[in-house]
Formats: structure tokens, C-alpha cells, sequence
């Protein structure tokens, strides 16, 4: 992976001592936690309780190894080839080599773009006003670019590779042990950590339609899987207050310490290896700093509902335009399970797909070729943002 810094940026002096202190601390009790291991299912095809536990515990929890080092090698030749393709700067409509840019002929949402080590949304009313706080920016190098890409959505139009991730038998098991037979996709997402110049995200809690629903409660508003390419640390990674999607919508203002700046003091770093995958609800206190490491993180993002939290719900204006989200634009939305099944069975032959239970007796509908490859063309305009 390209790398354009050779050493970590930042803030010096008294405030970076008090940050790498934290990250430091932050780790310790992150591996106290005990929320981590492989995936592992009963003799019946049930999650083993024990994960389901530390998952409701903590509100998240890393399983290791789930990727294969050939998965890791496909992920890591598209992400190359997509940073390839990303327009000159922003408002360009040709890459670097003068051809038409990645997503440029696209209607939906796809390039997210954010001054180097800066915060886009911190302490702004932007997506409903979620990111209470505003982040530290760091002193970036001059030779940066004004803005760079750090979020890519809709990402399953652009890659394979995370298709078939998408398509996963465990995980997609571990979505229907925890939101039903007939769970339905949210919305997917690369997140580009790039060192010296990865944007970082403030804390929020994800969901803004159903926190005052008398039905609420701690998987409402569903969960989000985060495959590793290239691992996470302390210093890259997501960090989350365990227990807090279960505490309903929270004043972030009010977890500050004085004289900590933003540095939660409950909160803890997801540490993964390459190939692990952490599943975090969407509930959760989250965010992650911008990355003055020198080390990428690239993140494949995916998340799903339960169906009846979105079954005629009205909803959208941060992931997609809002609209009514009736039982056709479920299934239509949904097909992206059924390609995605396919496309890993035709790459991983010898592994036994996932049954998904809504297309189980129309699943030869979903095959995985070139009309489907244009058919998912602009597809998250179709996400189900709640």
C-alpha cells in the first residue's frame, strides 16, 4: 500500500504525552474486556452464547482470523486500484493518469472528502447534529492536499472483493443469530485511514429515527461489521464506550473530563490483526482520531437492520434521501445479499453458502454476472438509513 509519510504528524509538547498515555491506557483495558475470539457456532448452527453475551455487554465484540490471506490479497488489489481511480481533487472529473474518475458517473452518494487530520462534522449540525464535539486537528505536512477521500459509500458498486465479504456464511449467520431470519442490509462503506492525513470522526451514536420509540432497546437501530485489511491500533482504529447502546441517546458534552480535550475516558480502542472482523452496534459512543500514525488503515464496512425497524418507517437524510421505506424497497435493496452469495460461491467454491431466508426459494434469481454487475449500479441510493 502507498504510503506518502514516512513518519507520524502532530501535536507535540505536554498534549501529545497526555495522548499517547491514553493510548496506551486505552489498549490495557481494551484487552481486559475479553469481547474477542474466532467465530464459533453450536452444534445446532447458534452462535455461541458466550460472544452473544460479550456482544451485549460491551457493544462489540472482534472476532479474529476471518479472512483468508487470499480475501486479504483481492481486497488489497481493489482498494489499489480504486485509490488509482479517485479524481485528482475534489470537483475533478479525471484520476491522475486522465481518465474518467472513480464514481464520477454516479448519482448516489459515493466520495466523502475532509481536510487531512481534520474533523468534517465535529461540533457541527451536519447528520442531525450526532457529532457533539468538535476533534483535534493536528498540524498537517504542507505537501498535503487540501482534501483527500476517507470515506467511500456504496462501496460494493466499486469492488468485488468486498462483495464477497458482503456474502461471508459466518457473518451473515452472526446477522441473522442477532436481527432474524429476516434481517436487511443497511448500508456499506470503505473507510481509508491514510497515515498523516486520515480525517478522524467525532463521537456520536449512530440512529436518529427510533431513540424515544416505546419499543427501544438495545439493537434498534442495528449494528455495522468492520473487516480489517490491514489490522487497527490504538492510534488508527475505532475506539467505543462499552455498555453505552444500551444507555438510550446520550450527552457527549457531559462525558468530558476537563482539561482532557476529547479523550472519553471510557472509551477503548478496537485492536485487530489483518483479517479479523469486529461487529459494533450502532448505538455505541464511537469515533476514531484523526490518524497521525504511520500506519493505513483501510476498513470494510457493512451493517444490518432488523427488518421491522425499518418496515414502513420513514426515515433517511444522512446515508440517503428520506423516503418511505415500504416491503418493495426492502427486497430491492436486499438483492445485494443474494449477489453477494453467489459472487463468493463462484470465487470460494468449496465453502457452503449462506441460505438467506427471504430469497431461500428464489435465490437462482441472484446470480452474480454481467447484468447484475450493472444492475447495482447507484444501488445505495436504496439504503436503509435509520
Amino acid at each position: 500500500m502507498r504510503s506518502h509519510v514516512t513518519s507520524p504528524t502532530g501535536n507535540f509538547g505536554a498534549q501529545e504525552a497526555a495522548m499517547q498515555s491514553y493510548l496506551r491506557e486505552g489498549e490495557e483495558r481494551a484487552h481486559s474486556l475479553g469481547n474477542r475470539g474466532p467465530l464459533k457456532f453450536n452444534a445446532d448452527g447458534k452462535l455461541d452464547q458466550g460472544i452473544l453475551s460479550d456482544y451485549s455487554r460491551c457493544g462489540f465484540y472482534i472476532f479474529e482470523g476471518v479472512l483468508l490471506s487470499e480475501e486479504l490479497d483481492d481486497i488489497e488489489s481493489d482498494v489499489e486500484n480504486i485509490l488509482e481511480r479517485l479524481p485528482t481533487e475534489k470537483g475533478s472529473r479525471v484520476d491522475s493518469k486522465g481518465r474518467p474518475a472513480l464514481a464520477v458517473d454516479c448519482e448516489s452518494r459515493t466520495l466523502h472528502w475532509a481536510k487531512p487530520l481534520g474533523d468534517p462534522y465535529g461540533g457541527t449540525k451536519e447528520n442531525h447534529g450526532r457529532h457533539q464535539i468538535k476533534m483535534t486537528e493536528p498540524m498537517v505536512d504542507p505537501a498535503a492536499p487540501k482534501e483527500v477521500v476517507y470515506v467511500i459509500t456504496g462501496s460494493l458498486q466499486f469492488s468485488e472483493a468486498c462483495l464477497r465479504i458482503y456474502g461471508h456464511p459466518g457473518l451473515l449467520a452472526v446477522a441473522q443469530e442477532i436481527n432474524g431470519k429476516d434481517f436487511v442490509p443497511f448500508n456499506e462503506a470503505l473507510f481509508l485511514k491514510e497515515p498523516g492525513r486520515g480525517a478522524s470522526v467525532s463521537w456520536h451514536q449512530d440512529g436518529f429515527t427510533h431513540w424515544d420509540k416505546p419499543d427501544w432497546d438495545e439493537g434498534t437501530h442495528g449494528f455495522n461489521f468492520m473487516a480489517q485489511l490491514y489490522g487497527c491500533t490504538a492510534a488508527n482504529g475505532l475506539w467505543v464506550v462499552p455498555g453505552s447502546h444500551k444507555r438510550g441517546k446520550l450527552n457527549i458534552q457531559d462525558m468530558l473530563v476537563e482539561g482532557e480535550a476529547e479523550r472519553l475516558p471510557e472509551a477503548v480502542p478496537m485492536i485487530c490483526a489483518p483479517g479479523d472482523v469486529a461487529i459494533c452496534n450502532r448505538q455505541s459512543i464511537h469515533g476514531s482520531f484523526a490518524n497521525t500514525s504511520p500506519d493505513w488503515r483501510v476498513t470494510v464496512n457493512f451493517g444490518f437492520h432488523r427488518r421491522s425497524s425499518v418496515l414502513n418507517v420513514e426515515s433517511g437524510g444522512i446515508h440517503n434521501d428520506v423516503a418511505f421505506y415500504d416491503d418493495e424497497r426492502i427486497k430491492k435493496r436486499s438483492r445485494l445479499i443474494g449477489y453477494a452469495i453467489n459472487a463468493r460461491q463462484q470465487r470460494f467454491p468449496e465453502e457452503q453458502p449462506f441460505v438467506y431466508e427471504p430469497f431461500k426459494d428464489k435465490i437462482s434469481d441472484y446470480s452474480w454476472d454481467e447484468n447484475s454487475k450493472r444492475d447495482i449500479k447507484n444501488y445505495n441510493l436504496l439504503d436503509l438509513g435509520i
